[in-house]
């Protein structure tokens, strides 16, 4: 809800309530968003990313709210722009002066493992977003990717979008467990989570997938074109690329995230916004260019 939502999390944690935003890209009538649903973009719009693009339908209202729950909100924008929207313009009507203390985004549906989908997630675009606003924020992506209403949702406990939502409740629980946010907060600032859940669900022999951490690279694949031999035309392919999976910085003994999830584990990458190379290697390449290129203005 738009309030506190110290009615949720009581049920799920111990911890104090959290003023949280809850965000997607899959519409605010998917099955994975509505069993958390607070808000959501109106439309489908992931390849966007993280740009700042209004969408408007002509004689359709940029944003509203659900007819009958006053507090479930939808944004007519990009992913990006939604949770911007919902930090600047909803957030202080409804939470007033209380910080928000977590952007949750998701859960999607379809994982987005590895850094090539993470530059192009819609989903990872409004938590990182976020976390770039000073927010904490965690994406969930799940590998049941069948985008359908809420309203076939029969509220079993083996329906993929309630088996997702547990994975959500689990992991906010883990993170604000103990922690009293109005003096620490529940991620360091300028970092954010990406979580990759397993294809779970009936038929299939994954209901109660554990959580292990990993890395964004590690068995991590980019797009590679190649001709079709019959028409010629293009057709894009995965790569297990060497530079998508360089391992520079992170835990260099987690696995990659892409292979976690592949199996029936849900994984769990800490990411940061800084795009800086670590010192260890920068600094050798500054040398070398104050040495090769003449210049006054590298010191």
């Amino acid at each position: 809800m738009w309030t506190s939502i110290a009615s949720l999390l009581a049920l799920l944690s111990s911890s104090a309530a959290l003023n949280i935003i809850l965000t997607n890209d899959d519409s605010w009538a998917s099955a994975n968003i509505r069993r958390w649903a607070r808000r959501a973009p109106s439309r489908v719009s992931a390849a966007d990313t993280m740009s700042m693009r209004f969408i408007a339908d002509v004689g359709a209202p940029y944003f509203g709210h659900d007819v009958k729950n006053p507090d479930l909100f939808y944004f007519n924008g990009t992913p990006a722009a939604a949770v911007v929207f919902g930090i600047d313009i909803l957030a202080p009507i409804h939470f007033g002066s209380n910080p928000i203390d977590l952007v949750v985004s998701g859960p999607n549906e379809g994982q987005n493992n590895g850094p090539f989908t993470f530059t192009l997630s819609g989903t990872v675009g409004a938590t990182y977003t976020a976390v770039e606003r000073g927010i904490p924020a965690v994406a969930f992506s799940a590998g049941n990717g069948t985008h359908r209403s809420f309203t076939t949702n029969t509220g079993d406990t083996s329906d993929p979008a309630n088996l997702a939502a547990q994975v959500v409740v689990n992991i906010v629980r883990a993170l604000s467990n103990n922690v009293n946010v109005s003096q620490e907060r529940l991620l360091p600032l300028g970092i954010g989570m990406s979580v990759n859940i397993p294809t779970f669900g009936p038929g299939i022999n994954c209901t109660s997938p554990p959580s292990t951490f990993t890395r964004l690279t590690g068995g991590a694949t980019v797009n590679q074109i190649t001709l079709d031999p019959t028409t010629g035309f293009p057709v894009a392919n995965n790569l297990e690329a060497r530079g998508v999976n360089a391992n520079i910085n992170g835990v260099r003994d987690d696995p990659g995230e892409t292979p976690t999830s592949a199996g029936c584990e849900t994984a769990v990458s800490i990411f940061s916004v800084d795009y800086d190379a670590p010192e260890r290697i920068a600094v050798p390449i500054q040398r070398r260019l104050r040495k090769n290129i003449r210049a006054d203005n590298l010191p």
